[in-house]
């Protein structure tokens, strides 16, 4: 069902996209008539629903060029932070959910997430490389808080000495710094912290459910006073909207701990396009047609190219200036370098019940 704008702020407080798109595998859509039964303030309040899927595998595997990993997990479907741009919003629809108010509203849990992910590992045909986890939704949304999952995974991991990068906006990864410190002193872990923008009223539009940005920089601070290595992802840059701050982003995030950085420009696949241009018109009609003029330069004039090499760089003039700007920035403030790559070497499957003992 499609909520028009003026539903959306009696409805939704707190949410980003203003309507549900159809879901484009269904048959049939849906559309919204008013038959005079409710008022528009006679709406209920849009809540939070979580359901629960028993996981039947956990590592989901990549072949992207545009990726640095080949294997993720993903402890929840959907994401509550709600951010406008994200891309791991046409996800929903495989879900038979929509990418819109689904996508932040009907989240899916795996609560056996870290059992499964413990038979994986225990394999003898397993290979160990480096799991990323937050790739496509934020394993530090709230329900973590409630839920743990995350937790529980991060449990397994230690226990086989695995490697894993985390990215995040949840400035609840704090919780488990008593996991994540062992693990990055033994050279098993880094963690990625997304800062779109220093300014909070941004932010909250944006990103509605997200920590503030000082919050996040101040995470950024705790983990790094434990010994966790902090690449500072200023993602995604936005044009006409956040693209001013990115040398101010970075300094800020050098100054709370940040030892790397990396940079991805606005991509909007499939059903993001129209919900951000909704959002954009919504909440900055002054300057909705330039930030889309810039996108559309950035993707040889459409609203996004997803093509290996591009989708995540862009192209076009503007496109070199902000790389251009990116690397000045980073080399001066001594964030121009890769993080060494997580050992491996050190994984190992603990012994289990039933299991032989070595004469060793």
């Amino acid at each position: 069902m499609n909520n028009d704008l003026t539903q959306r702020h009696n409805r939704t407080p707190g949410r980003a996209a203003a309507s549900n798109p159809d879901v484009r595998y269904d048959r049939y859509t849906t559309r919204a008539v008013d038959d005079g039964w409710y008022q528009d303030d006679e709406l209920p309040v849009l809540r939070t629903e979580v359901s629960d899927e028993t996981a039947r595998k956990v590592i989901t595997r990549n072949t992207s060029p545009d990726l640095s990993f080949d294997r993720s997990i993903n402890p929840y479907r959907g994401c509550e932070h709600g951010c406008i741009y994200c891309f791991a919003r046409p996800s929903h629809a495989f879900l038979g959910l929509s990418p819109g108010l689904d996508f932040e509203t009907k989240l899916i849990a795996r609560p056996n997430a870290a059992e499964q992910l413990r038979k994986e590992l225990s394999s003898p045909r397993y290979v160990p490389a480096t799991i990323a986890i937050g790739t496509n939704t934020d394993p530090y949304q709230p329900i973590e808080k409630t839920r743990g999952i995350m937790r529980e995974v991060l449990s397994v991991l230690s226990d086989f000495n695995h490697p894993v990068a985390i990215v995040t906006k949840g400035t609840l990864i704090e919780r488990d710094i008593d996991i994540l410190a062992p693990m990055a002193a033994k050279g098993l872990l880094r963690v990625g912290v997304s800062v779109t923008t220093l300014d909070p009223k941004t932010s909250r539009a944006m990103e509605p459910r997200v920590p503030s940005p000082a919050a996040r920089l101040r995470t950024i601070s705790r983990l790094t006073e434990a010994g966790v290595p902090i690449r500072a992802m200023v993602s995604p840059v936005v044009p006409a909207l956040t693209d001013h701050e990115l040398e101010a982003i970075l300094e800020a995030c050098a100054k709370a701990g940040a030892v790397a950085a990396s940079s991805i420009v606005l991509r909007l696949p499939r059903e993001v396009a129209g919900l951000f241009q909704d959002w954009l018109r919504d909440q900055y009609p002054d300057r909705a047609d330039r930030v889309m003029g810039r996108v559309r330069e950035l993707h040889g004039g459409k609203e996004y190219d997803p093509d290996f090499g591009k989708r995540m760089t862009g192209q076009g003039e503007w496109a070199v200036m902000i790389k251009q700007r990116f690397k000045l920035a980073t080399r001066k403030l001594g964030l121009d370098r890769s993080l060494p790559a997580l050992r491996t070497d050190l994984f190992a499957r603990p012994p289990q019940s039933g299991d032989q003992l070595s004469l060793l």
